[in-house]
C-alpha cells in the first residue's frame, strides 16, 4: 500500500484558521472517514490537538518534537519516516496534516486526495505550492453544498512516473 495525502483547501490555498477547518461540508467528512476507515492516519501534534480524540478504526500515529509525549488512542513518533515505519504492513498511510507535515510528505506520496472548495476562504494555516507538472488529474468530480452554498470538487492526483 502506498502513501496519500488527503487534504481539503480553499482555492486560495486556506486549510486551517485558529487550529479548526474553516467550513463545514458534511460530504467532505464522510468521503475522509471513507477513505481512511481501516488505514493508518499519520499527523503532526497540532492537527492532533485540534481533533482532541483518535480517529476511529483507524491507527493514528503523531509526529511530535516531544520526546516522551503520550497520547491515549495514538503512537508517537518523532519524524514522518518514523511514523511511516511504525504503520502496519498491508494500509494504506494517510497524511491527515498539517501544514509543515504535508510540506515533508510531498517527496514521498504518490496519491493525493483533495477536495478544493471554489472559494477563497480567511485562514493561518495553508497547503504547500505543488509544482503539478508530475501530477496527472485521474479524478475529479464537482459537488455542491447547499447549507454552506460552498462548490468543490473532489480531486485525485496520482505521481506520474518517471519515462
Amino acid at each position: 500500500m502506498g502513501i496519500t495525502i488527503i487534504v481539503a483547501k480553499a482555492k486560495n490555498g486556506t486549510i486551517g484558521n485558529n487550529g479548526t477547518l474553516p467550513w463545514h461540508l458534511s460530504a467532505d467528512l464522510k468521503r475522509f472517514k471513507r477513505l481512511t476507515t481501516g488505514n493508518t492516519v499519520i499527523m503532526g501534534r497540532k492537527t492532533w490537538d485540534s481533533i482532541g480524540r483518535p480517529l476511529p478504526n483507524r491507527n493514528n500515529i503523531v509526529i511530535t518534537r516531544s520526546a516522551h509525549l503520550s497520547l491515549n488512542g495514538a503512537k508517537t513518533a518523532s519524524t514522518l519516516e518514523e511514523a511511516i515505519h511504525m504503520a502496519p504492513e498491508g494500509l494504506e498511510k494517510f497524511i491527515i496534516g498539517g501544514a509543515e507535515i504535508y510540506k515533508l510528505a510531498l517527496p514521498l506520496i504518490n496519491t493525493i486526495e483533495m477536495t478544493v472548495i471554489d472559494k477563497e476562504v480567511a485562514g493561518d494555516t495553508y497547503f504547500p505550492d505543488i509544482d503539478f507538472t508530475s501530477w496527472e488529474e485521474v479524478s475529479n468530480t464537482l459537488h455542491h453544498d447547499e447549507t454552506s452554498d460552498f462548490s468543490y470538487s473532489f480531486v485525485t492526483y496520482q505521481r506520474m512516473m518517471a519515462r
